[in-house]
């Protein structure tokens, strides 16, 4: 049974830091891709960054790009997100997202497990 648990959500005033953590159990964590995507109340979940299986490939929607950094520890068999500079809108649920291949993806359909999401708001 293949399961991801995120931590590290909360509460941070704009301009703020956080680091969430996915943690994965059940599959070889080193052989697929991982992704977080993230969705705020009304909206649907959205593509934020996604690393390959090795982490030499890496991908960012540009609204996080050059503020957010995705990584994987391979022997952890956990993928982080180290989120800089929050904004207001950065706020909603964030979910990790174990891929089907080895290769970063943005569809969303791409990606076979989740986790049950950790909250992030970002108050102005």
């Amino acid at each position: 049974q293949v399961q991801l648990v995120e931590s590290g959500g909360g509460l941070v005033q704009a301009g703020g830091s956080l680091r969430l953590s996915c943690a994965v159990s059940g599959r070889t964590f080193s052989n697929y891709a991982m992704g977080w995507f993230r969705q705020a109340p009304g909206k649907e979940r959205e593509f934020v960054t996604g690393i390959s299986r090795s982490g030499s490939s890496t991908d960012y929607a540009d609204s996080v790009k050059g503020r957010f950094t995705i990584s994987r520890d391979n022997a952890k068999n956990t993928v982080y997100l180290t989120m800089n500079s929050l904004k207001p809108e950065d706020t909603a649920v964030y979910y990790c997202g174990a891929g089907r291949s080895g290769r970063t993806t943005r569809v969303i359909y791409e990606y076979a497990y989740w986790g049950q999401g950790t909250q992030v708001t970002v108050s102005s």
